[in-house]
């Protein structure tokens, strides 16, 4: 049984060249914002785009066990927000199978609602912190 009937999950990747050292960061909150979750870690080389999608295939992975029905998910990439929806084609090999996975997860809960906001966004500014932390403890 799950927890909650709605989560929020705030994502967000980067990588310090491109490619080149990364990490990934997430919040998982409740209808309310309050923080159920939130982690970052480095994840080695890759690119920001790769980045992006392997946040959100964490942030997705670990929601399973708090909730099965409603996620409302947040990110700076627009990249990964518009092929998400539908509006752009994934067309780079090593972002088709991350999309899949997304994809694959996302089929675990009732709805899963992808919604781009400014990296300036308070709610984003929170985990892209986390993520830089986590490059800067891996010495990047």
């Amino acid at each position: 049984m799950s927890k909650y009937k709605k989560v929020i999950l705030v994502t967000d990747g980067g990588s310090r060249g491109n490619p080149g050292p990364s990490a990934i960061g997430y919040g998982i909150y409740d209808q309310d914002w309050n923080a159920i979750e939130e982690k970052s870690e480095y994840i080695g080389k890759g690119t920001n785009n790769e980045a992006e999608y392997l946040a959100l295939v964490a942030a997705l992975g670990r929601a399973t066990r708090y909730c099965k029905d409603d996620v409302e998910h947040y990110s700076d990439s627009e990249l990964l927000v518009r092929q998400l929806k539908g509006q752009y084609r994934v067309k780079a090999g090593n972002l088709k199978p991350l999309f899949g996975k997304v994809s694959t997860l996302s089929k675990k809960f009732g709805s899963v609602k992808h919604h781009h906001v400014r990296r300036t966004d308070k709610r984003l500014a929170r985990i892209d912190g986390l993520l830089n932390e986590a490059l800067d403890g891996a010495g990047y």
